[in-house]
């Protein structure tokens, strides 16, 4: 079988996908789509009309989103790390874990860089306080649930720190995790030492220039 990826290497939720993939030494073919050029945006919505990243397809079959793609790799090429526990309990908090960094930190994060994307004119200064002070929480959530040692789930190295790495590196550029979360930022720092998570962070450093900064 034969797997080609399109995603953007500064795209957050592609980060979750690749550190899936190298995690494993899954063999893939990166394919960057640059949403900006008119054909290439235009042969990826035929591909998955949606339009957003990541897509992956096994020859004739189209995996959207990027927690459905790392339970499609752990089912069909499944290696040495195994992203769902086995245990039914542990992958039901496994799941939700996954679902409270994208929905809780992840997409808050993404309300407050797309609002700088906005013309000055066109931002929303009230979704923005709204995404930062669910940030707040969800930080210090984590900071109560996260274990001192390890991993999101404990020992194994799962679907919910795949998710974690984006979320916690990019909310952590919009709203800087303080001193009060020793927790979290200990955590943070083993996932960026982890090797598959630094070399995601390695391919992504050339684009991140093109970040947003925070409006002056």
């Amino acid at each position: 079988m034969s797997l080609t990826l399109y995603y953007h290497p500064l795209s957050s939720f592609c980060w979750k996908v690749l550190i899936a993939l190298y995690e494993n030494d899954v063999s893939f073919t990166p394919k960057l789509i640059n949403l900006g050029d008119a054909d290439e945006r235009a042969a990826f919505l035929k591909l998955w009309p949606v339009g957003k990243f990541p897509v992956l397809r096994d020859e004739q079959r189209t995996i959207p989103e990027s927690s459905i793609i790392i339970e499609y790799l752990d089912q069909h090429y499944a290696g040495r790390t195994r992203f769902i526990p086995d245990d039914p309990d542990l992958a039901l908090r496994t799941r939700l874990r996954d679902r409270f960094l994208d929905l809780y930190l992840h997409m808050p994060t993404q309300t407050v860089v797309f609002d700088r994307l906005r013309p000055a004119d066109a931002r929303d200064p009230l979704g923005v306080a709204d995404a930062l002070s669910r940030l707040r929480t969800s930080y210090a959530m984590l900071e109560t649930e996260l274990p001192p040692h390890g991993w999101a789930m404990g020992d194994p190295f799962t679907l919910a720190d795949c998710a974690a790495v984006p979320a916690l590196f990019y909310a952590d550029r919009v709203e800087p995790l303080g001193d009060g979360l020793p927790r979290v930022k200990a955590y943070l720092d083993r996932l960026k030492a982890r090797p598959s998570v630094a070399r995601v962070l390695a391919e992504a450093e050339p684009y991140f220039h093109m970040f947003p900064q925070e409006p002056g």
